[in-house]
């Protein structure tokens, strides 16, 4: 994330799978995904981590993910049940 210009803007405590407690730097940063672009938050994990994307950026990009088949389907259209209402 760095090279292309992302820095973390804060940091953020963390569990991981095993129970320990980690802190990381976090930053928000535009992702693309099989063409679809959605801003999301980004964890920058130790250099040797193998990268992930998550099921919130893959959702936001209209995207659902099925752990049954291991698939990724494409939804005709992002569904906005179940979001908290922001007040304006």
């Amino acid at each position: 994330m760095r090279g292309i210009g992302v820095e973390p803007r804060i940091e953020r405590e963390y569990e991981l799978a095993d129970g320990r407690h980690q802190v990381f730097g976090v930053a928000g940063a535009e992702l693309e995904f099989l063409g679809e672009i959605v801003v999301g938050m980004v964890v920058f994990g130790p250099d040797e981590a193998e990268p992930l994307l998550g099921c919130t950026a893959l959702e936001s990009a209209g995207f659902e993910v099925d752990p049954r088949n291991q698939t990724l389907k494409k939804l005709p259209a992002v569904s906005l049940k179940g979001t908290r209402r922001l007040i304006a």
